[in-house]
């Protein structure tokens, strides 16, 4: 690809690329939601936002002050003719959708919630592009846990098998194949030149970073119990996943995103994000190198018995990205935990300068 260095874009072609850009994003309230749009209103997009309300975990995104980065709306992704009216009347030139049901243990019990905002929530994104009379790339992200799992030691790659055994896998695997038979039904790739229509969906690994405060996620729950001085349990504690840091995958959907300009039909597919192999490690790991940073002494680690399922190891390809982008994991474990922590104890001063300082190292702005 075209002006990378390392397989990073530098700050000029970023912002020559997204400066002034239609872009739409479903979801910016949530945690990566709201990385993404602090990205994008510093590279200069015009940015429209679809979601829920923020709920009480989502104070990241009134943090960065969100509703003033972007035309903020307020629907319901499963609200067919509302989504659709935004998306056709602001005319998006990309659109990345992030909106879901995003956490595998309330799966379980918001099965109709889970189903109904991952799978005919994509649904509708992808009606309201197929009508849009206008030139189009979306990214739409699904997730690492769409492959049917036979838990060994091997990285899945894009065209392995889809599956899910938990209510919230198994509607992201749905979603995988929801849009692979859009893609060749309604806007097939042979017929570019006629629709202008380019759909690609991204499998990230699991995300890690500050402003991330939801329930049954790690880093959240360490963070908790360091601020309450309690124990911090884990459910599965040799569980093995390929954490990364919320910066890496939002990159390489900015990659994608660029790449889709250039060659559409290439890209026109799914994709895998995720760290190299020596990267994914243990959740017990992944707490014990998170305390450590804080700088903690002793520390009490406890089990927690949970009759739920959730995979025992999971790890991604990400060979293809590589090819295909340019895309390059550029902090290994170690990194991708100090920042993390750094942004946890330093947020409480900073606020909003953290996360921006952030982003310009990262993105080297």
């Amino acid at each position: 690809m075209e002006n990378l260095v390392n397989g990073t874009l530098v700050k000029t072609d970023l912002q020559s690329y997204f400066k002034n850009k239609k872009i739409l994003i479903t979801g910016h309230t949530g945690f990566k939601g709201t990385w993404l749009l602090k990205i994008l209103s510093m590279l200069g997009s015009e940015i429209k936002g679809i979601a829920l309300e923020p709920n009480e975990n989502q104070l990241f995104f009134n943090q960065i002050q969100g509703t003033q980065l972007c035309e903020h709306s307020i629907i319901d992704i499963c609200d067919y003719e509302s989504l659709e009216n935004e998306i056709l009347n602001f005319e998006p030139d990309i659109i990345f959708h992030l909106a879901a049901q995003a956490l595998v243990r309330p799966s379980y019990s918001l099965l109709r919630e889970t189903y109904m905002t991952n799978v005919i929530g994509t649904l509708n994104v992808l009606e309201s592009i197929k009508k849009l009379s206008k030139k189009c790339n979306a990214v739409l992200i699904t997730t690492d846990k769409v492959y049917e799992n036979f838990e060994k030691d091997y990285l899945y790659i894009e065209t392995d098998s889809l599956g899910g055994h938990d209510p919230y896998s198994s509607s992201k695997a749905a979603c995988e194949i929801l849009i692979s038979s859009f893609r060749k039904s309604f806007i097939p790739i042979e017929k570019y030149d006629q629709h202008n229509k380019c759909i690609a969906s991204a499998r990230a690994g699991n995300v890690i970073g500050g402003g991330d405060l939801s329930q049954d996620r790690i880093v959240p729950d360490i963070v908790k119990s360091v601020q309450k001085g309690i124990p911090v349990t884990l459910r599965n504690p040799n569980a093995i996943r390929p954490f990364q840091h919320v910066l890496e995958s939002l990159r390489g959907y900015l990659l994608l995103a660029i790449k889709m300009e250039i060659d559409p039909v290439l890209c026109s597919t799914s994709y895998n994000f995720g760290p190299s192999k020596m990267d994914c490690i243990s959740v017990l790991e992944l707490v014990q190198k998170c305390i450590k940073e804080y700088g903690i002494g002793n520390y009490n680690i406890e089990p927690q018995n949970s009759y739920l399922h959730e995979a025992g190891i999971l790890m991604l390809d990400n060979s293809k990205s590589k090819n295909d982008l340019g895309w390059i994991p550029q902090w290994d474990i170690d990194k991708t935990i100090k920042e993390t922590i750094t942004w946890y104890r330093t947020n409480e001063e900073e606020k909003n300068m953290i996360t921006e300082a952030q982003i310009k190292y990262y993105f080297n702005l």
